[in-house]
Formats: structure tokens, C-alpha cells, sequence
């Protein structure tokens, strides 16, 4: 209760504004939550990259409920994502806890990271018809074999990315998962990569939280103004042009990405 006492209406109504845009377009909350703590309210940024995970944790499980009850997850996929990434998430934080990294020095690579990676986010926004079609002319289509270790691979370099940064969950694992399975429905690409994000966000925020990177009170008042601001988007996302709203916010994190590197 001494919780939802403290919770902060300014927190609450970016929580909402990113629910409701991570509802729209299904990218990751991490690539417009965390930028937004760190350069709107000046939160520290490994905080800001903890409260988030927690955050992303909570918000997807609500998703995976949903794609599950729809029968809309591969959890062959799923499994295969999370063999490489849940060990490379704990081996990043047993690296950043032995190096005793300090600070400062963590919390610029934290937002260096993080500008990469919203970088990588926005090409995957804007690109990833023609990096698909390109894909299939050029690869062709993968054995089994391949498929399996690609995946384990793509889990690994998540496991990283979001450990550091909280993004790349979201649209990069989305598009390396359409490569990797063209076969499959997006629908099902999509409720897979969000099953994958639950485990991981849950594993690397616990981390975080075990160091005390994690502000519970501001958690509160994010989840408050999200979870409203993810249902009320299910209502008004199939009546805007999808492309549109992928370059807007392709456009958007560009911009948020270059202030980041240039801090």
C-alpha cells in the first residue's frame, strides 16, 4: 500500500504515452521507456535500464497470457532463444559484478549501448521488408541445423543487448526471427519473441535489482499508466496506416539515439 501512496503522476502518464505506442506499433517498451527516463527526467541510467526490465517483465507476461491463450507461440522457438540468452544475460552480470565497473564508466557504456541499439531498432523499423526480401534472394532457405544454431546465436546477442541496455527485444528480435522462420505467421513470430522477452527481462532484472539498479516506487507508477495505455491502443491501432507509425517512431528514436551517442 505505502507503494501506490507514492505513485507519481508525471511517471504515470509516460507510462501510459509508452503503453499505448508499444501497443500500436509492438515494439519493445526498452527502446522508448528507457531513453525517456534518462533524458526527460534525468534518471540515472543503469536505473533507468533495471526499472525498465522489471517494467518490460510485467507488461509482457500480460502479453504472453494473451498469445498463449490464442495458441499464437512457438515454444520451440522460444526454447531456442532462451538456451543462448538467460546464460549470456548471467554471465554479462557476473562480468559487470567482477569487473566492479565503476560508475561512471557503466553508466556511459550503459547509454552508448543503448544509442547502438536504438539505431539498430529504427533500420529494423524502416527496413525490414527489403532486409527480408534481400534475405531470401541471397540466403535462401536454412536446414533445421542451421535454423537452431542461428537462433541460439540470436539469443545470445539479446541476452547481451538487453542485460546492458533493456532494448533489442522488441523489433530486432522480431526481424532476425523473420528470417530465421519465413514460414511461420507473424502473429506467432510475434507472440514468440514477446514469450522469449519474459524470462530474459525477468532474469536480467533481477540482477539489477539484486544491485540495487531498480526504483520500485517509480515501477509503480510506470505499470499504472501502461497496462490502461496498452488495452485502450488495442482499440485504435487497426484504424492507423502501420507504416506511418513505423517511420514516426523509426524517426523518433533516430533523433533520441543520436542525442544519446553525443552525450
Amino acid at each position: 500500500m505505502a507503494l501506490f501512496a507514492t505513485i507519481q503522476p508525471l511517471f504515470v502518464l509516460s507510462g501510459f504515452a509508452v503503453g499505448f505506442l508499444v501497443g500500436m506499433t509492438g515494439v519493445g517498451g526498452g527502446s522508448l521507456m528507457t531513453p525517456l527516463l534518462i533524458l526527460l527526467f534525468h534518471v540515472h541510467p543503469v536505473t533507468a535500464v533495471g526499472t525498465d526490465l522489471i517494467y518490460a517483465c510485467v507488461t509482457k507476461t500480460g502479453g504472453s497470457l494473451v498469445h498463449g491463450f490464442n495458441k499464437t507461440i512457438d515454444w520451440r522457438i522460444v526454447r531456442r532463444l532462451a538456451s543462448g540468452s538467460l546464460p549470456a544475460a548471467l554471465i554479462t552480470l557476473a562480468v559487470l559484478w567482477l569487473l566492479d565497473v565503476d560508475q561512471a564508466a557503466y553508466s556511459k557504456l550503459v547509454t552508448k549501448v543503448l544509442g547502438v541499439a536504438l539505431i539498430l531498432t529504427a533500420a529494423a523499423l524502416l527496413f525490414r521488408r527489403r532486409l527480408l526480401a534481400t534475405y531470401s534472394q541471397r540466403v535462401g532457405v536454412l536446414t533445421d541445423s542451421q535454423t537452431r544454431t542461428f537462433t541460439i546465436i540470436t539469443g545470445i546477442l539479446l541476452g547481451v543487448m538487453v542485460t546492458i541496455s533493456s532494448v533489442g527485444a522488441g523489433a530486432l528480435g522480431v526481424t532476425a526471427l523473420l528470417l530465421l522462420y519465413p514460414e511461420l505467421p507473424v502473429v506467432r513470430i510475434a507472440g514468440s519473441d514477446i514469450a522469449h522477452a519474459v524470462p530474459l527481462t525477468l532474469v536480467a532484472g533481477m540482477g539489477h535489482l539484486a544491485s540495487g539498479g531498480v526504483d520500485t516506487t517509480m515501477l509503480v507508477s510506470l505499470l499504472c499508466g501502461s497496462l490502461p495505455g496498452i488495452m485502450l491502443a488495442s482499440l485504435f491501432a487497426p484504424r492507423l496506416p502501420d507504416r506511418l507509425l513505423r517511420i514516426i517512431l523509426a524517426v523518433t528514436l533516430s533523433v533520441v539515439a543520436i542525442r544519446l551517442l553525443s552525450a
